[in-house]
């Protein structure tokens, strides 16, 4: 078969879509997709449209990146990036942080923050588009978990710059994550899709087969349905002499393996050892796992290569022709000569010092048996992808835990490699197989100590030993712990409240008292998530009261944090500051490295904090713990954090960050894979989206339907908090009724799961959708409910929004002026604790009441100019959408006075500006040499055009001109 690649027959429709692709992305068009998924079966030609692609790119000037994902390679992490980046110029990693995608970039290992690894490589890939790029990435259905992942949030969050992303796949082999993925991608626009199906007959037999009996050229292409690949195959064996009956019966796999038929046995041994490395094989390799000299290797290669078996590829690596190829000689090479193939692949490459994750694939496929030196090499291997590729640690510790003995010497090993695994599981999404192998832990029989012995070696026994010398109920209270947080993700919240009440009552042998505050600590952790804070403040008191027996600093800041949130959320102001400022003074005072377990007690003590509306406050704390977070690899609990963080941003007006925090939240909650995460997470986000995004964009509302939707039939808090956020959305979004019914959902009966802490806010929701409605009575009821609910708070911002829904009531029967009265009485109670966005939302909701009052158009305006200039400075395009809705308005009624005193003659304004003074009719007679009744008939006419009725009102009219502005002559 030809070298070559095969023509294009019948494809002219792809091909225009290329194009155009590459025009747009050279242009960099709007709206142009970031991604192009090509998807058809094994053989239909996705491969060599991607050769297309990437020669027509690189023709138009772009730089071009290719990289394949490969069958046996699976848990390999991030393959097909790495494959793709080795194209990449050297001195584009050297000037750009390369540290930060170094497991990405060149496959090293490092303890990095897996989503901010997939951010770090969004940035490359735009630091390298310098000119337009595309990266091609080939077979996709069989990538690694960890490059599902980073291409997931290249989907959503493309790069910043002109590039352009080609993948290619088996739509039936592709995993469900790969699918939805790309799925989403199509609906939002981001990906474009392209399915390629059997070719056209008569462009096919046209340009493949021009020489050949048009009759037998029918049957062949009959015999390969439209398949380029069979197809080109069956040419070749009929050109060979075989026979067309035989050929359209022989299937694909039978043709192509019939090609090694010739071969020596040298030749034959090399395909295979290539079949078994993949993109691995270069002749360096190939020399000690076949024991050929490089020399002698030479001749065969240079045959294999001239017969197409075998083609070069960057690097010096050598890959089969075709991937169907691989797997048909792979799955035909004896088992036993391939797994001596991969051990002695695994042991060349440990002697070139290759790291563990590219030697693991070899150990595991040369591991038959237990093999103490094997399984270091996995477990290594484990440890450096636990926190950037969690779905290939997993499965590297599977691999150990499979093969290590079932003996009693082994136990205390077994456990914590179960552990470790658990926590692999759990950071990738697994959330149910993590919790049965937490179960499984759970169950096990108390280990005695055990000594290393001939288990794994060195470093990979270090945690192994220091849990080996704990007292035995240590890993299984750290098992139980682990358990429940499980059980939180999966929303079975009732199930780890019983799970770790039963640990704490356990009497053989009962918790120690650090036990206790772990599993204490924990158990508090329930609430306000699902289960009510009354109910567990006992136990929190006597977790608070161990934690200070023992001296236990760290879990008495724990304590005290968990007291002040649930507190906080309950609307108990005092006991939750008091809990708050306690455990903020011992927190402020420790290290970090002493806080490094307490990272989600300082997104509770950040949110308490939130809460009781000490913003700054907040931050820092949300700060400290991401930094932590972050710098141990603690992943999970990085939403928390930021979402406290973007909570407080929201607040003080910054929304635009505050969406840039959520999509970061987005990113790991979806990662985690828990839907109650996810509700929460992008409940918070819709709340951004609205305070961020203009009036009328459809946004907002779609993450908050999104949010519900993640939330289901749940009843927790974050449930309510989605479904408050679809009311909040809906209102903006222009539809009260809607608002009003999600509201309502979410409360329950009496509105009892709205958060007690900030009902005010979610009823003036339910106020401003009533007085929509025409629903005065009810709008009424709730606001007296809102004031009610805000006076035992005492906090400014609820009172705030008290305020607001009071300043409604009057709004809606047209009494202007006491509504603008408590709008800028809800301004500055917003003020008291910083609120910039509740300022100025109420500054500018009052501002065309407070200019059309006759005696307000100066503080109208004043009220108008601060609220635009705090939204601008903020970001706030719904603030500043709102600020442009009611300019004119105030605008209008600021003129008003000039306008209106412009109409009046010479004589009307002297008169007018000496009764602002305070004159009467008699003296201003006396003074301009005047009757009285002329006085008179000059005020009665100056009321009639400037509209008054009153001195008091006529010289309010005067005194709101701009000041300097001359008012007679």
């Amino acid at each position: 078969m030809t070298t070559e690649p095969m023509p294009l027959a019948g494809r002219d429709a792809e091909l225009a879509l290329l194009d155009g692709l590459l025009a747009d992305l050279v242009a960099d068009a709007a709206g142009r997709p970031a991604v192009l998924d090509i998807t058809g079966e094994a053989g239909i030609g996705k491969s060599r449209l991607t050769h297309e692609l990437c020669r027509r790119a690189a023709d138009a000037g772009a730089t071009v990146l290719r990289g394949r994902a490969t069958e046996y390679e699976r848990h390999i992490p991030f393959q097909p990036f790495t494959d793709a980046f080795a194209d990449l110029d050297p001195a584009v990693p050297a000037s750009f942080p390369a540290a930060e995608v170094a497991p990405v970039l060149t496959g090293a290992a490092r303890r990095a923050d897996r989503f901010g690894l997939h951010r770090a490589t969004a940035a490359l890939l735009a630091h390298a588009a310098t000119a337009p790029l595309v990266m091609v990435l080939d077979d996709l259905h069989w990538a690694d978990p960890a490059s599902l992942e980073l291409l997931d949030h290249l989907v959503r969050h493309p790069p910043r710059a002109r590039v352009l992303i080609a993948v290619a796949r088996r739509e039936r082999q592709s995993p469900a994550p790969l699918t939805a993925t790309l799925q989403r991608g199509t609906d939002s626009r981001a990906v474009r899709r392209t399915v390629l199906g059997p070719l056209d007959e008569q462009a096919c037999l046209e340009r493949l087969a021009p020489g050949l009996d048009r009759e037998e050229a029918v049957r062949l292409f009959a015999a390969s349905e439209g398949n380029p690949l069979y197809l080109l195959a069956l040419l070749q064996a009929h050109r060979e002499g075989a026979p067309v009956s035989r050929l359209s019966t022989t299937g694909l796999g039978a043709l192509l393996l019939d090609e090694l038929t010739p071969l020596g046995a040298g030749q034959r041994r090399l395909v295979e050892v290539v079949a078994a490395l993949g993109d691995h094989a270069t002749p360096a390799l190939l020399a000690p796992v076949t024991g050929r000299t490089p020399a002698d290797l030479a001749a065969d290669l240079a045959e294999l290569t001239r017969r197409d078996l075998l083609r070069p590829g960057p690097h010096g690596r050598l890959t089969l022709r075709h991937p169907v190829l691989r797997s048909l000689v792979h799955d035909g090479t004896d088992p036993w000569l391939r797994t001596e193939t991969h051990r002695l692949a695994a042991a060349a490459l440990a002697r070139a010092g290759a790291p563990p994750a590219e030697r693991a694939h070899h150990a595991e496929r040369s591991l038959s048996g237990w093999d103490p030196e094997t399984a270091d090499v996995l477990v290594r291997a484990a440890e450096q992808a636990a926190h950037t590729a969690p779905a290939s640690c997993a499965h590297w510790l599977g691999v150990v835990l499979r093969h290590l003995p079932h003996t009693p010497d082994r136990a205390v090993r077994r456990r914590d490699l179960m552990l470790r695994r658990a926590r692999a599981l759990g950071a990738c999404g697994e959330l149910r197989a993590s919790r049965d192998l937490l179960h499984q832990v759970i169950a096990m029989p108390d280990p005695a100590f055990e000594a290393p012995g001939d288990g794994l070696v060195e470093g990979a026994v270090e945690d192994a030993v220091e849990r080996a010398v704990e007292r035995a109920g240590g890993s299984r209270v750290s098992a139980v712990v682990l358990c429940a947080v499980m059980e939180r993700h999966l929303g079975r919240y009732s199930e780890a409240v019983a799970l770790l009440r039963r640990e704490l009552h356990r009497t053989d042998p009962a918790p120690s008292p650090a036990d206790q505050v772990a599993l204490g600590l924990e158990l508090g952790s329930s609430a306000p998530h699902d289960t009510s804070y009354p109910t567990v403040r006992a136990d929190m008191a006597r977790t608070l009261a161990v934690a200070r027996s023992l001296g236990d600093e760290v879990g008495v800041a724990g304590a005290l944090a968990v007291a002040a949130l649930g507190e906080a959320y309950e609307g108990e102001t005092a006991d939750a500051d008091r809990y708050a400022r306690q455990a903020a003074a011992l927190v402020d005072s420790l290290p970090d490295d002493d806080l490094t377990g307490l990272c989600e007690q300082l997104a509770r003590l950040g949110w308490a904090e939130a809460f009781l509306e000490r913003f700054a406050d907040a931050e820092r704390h949300a700060d400290r713990g991401l930094t932590i977070a972050r710098r141990t690899g603690q992943l999970a609990l990085l939403p928390h954090l930021l979402l406290c963080k973007a909570h407080v941003h929201v607040q003080i007006c910054r929304p635009v960050s505050a969406v840039e925090l959520a999509d970061e939240a987005e990113d790991i909650a979806r990662g985690i894979g828990s839907d109650e995460l996810l509700a929460f997470v992008l409940g918070t986000k819709a709340h951004a989206m609205v305070a961020a995004c203009p009036p009328g964009d459809p946004r907002p509302l779609a993450v908050a339907e999104e949010a519900v939707a993640a939330a289901g039939l749940g009843v927790n808090w974050w449930a309510s908090i989605a479904r408050c956020m679809l009311g909040y959305a809906a209102l903006t979004a222009g539809d009260p009724a809607r608002a009003r019914e999600a509201v309502l959902h979410a409360g329950g009966p009496d509105l009892r799961r709205l958060q007690p802490s900030m009902r005010p806010l979610f009823l003036e929701i339910l106020v401003t959708a009533s007085l929509a409605l025409g629903e005065v009575d009810a709008a009424k009821d709730w606001a007296r409910r809102a004031h009610e609910e805000a006076e035992r708070l005492g906090l400014p911002v609820q009172r705030a929004s008290a305020l607001r829904s009071g300043a409604h009531i009057p709004l809606g029967l047209g009494d202007s002026r006491a509504a603008a009265e408590l709008f800028v009485a809800a301004a500055e109670e917003s003020t008291r604790s910083g609120a910039l966005f509740w300022e100025a939302f109420s500054l500018l909701l009052g501002a065309p009441l407070l200019a059309a009052a006759p005696d307000g158009p100066r503080q109208g305006r004043a009220a108008w100019q601060r609220g635009r200039r705090v939204a601008a400075a903020g970001g706030s395009a719904m603030l500043t959408g709102l600020a442009d809705a009611v300019g004119p308005a105030v605008a209008e009624a600021a003129d008003g006075p000039e306008r209106r005193l412009a109409e009046l003659t010479t004589r009307e304004r002297e008169i007018a500006g000496l009764v602002a003074e305070g004159l009467t009719s008699p003296a201003i007679a006396a003074r301009l040499c005047l009757s009285r009744r002329t006085v008179e008939t000059h005020v009665s006419r100056i009321y009639r055009k400037t509209g008054v009725s009153s001195r008091a009102a006529l010289a309010a009219l005067i005194a709101a001109r701009p000041p300097g502005t001359a008012f007679s002559g």
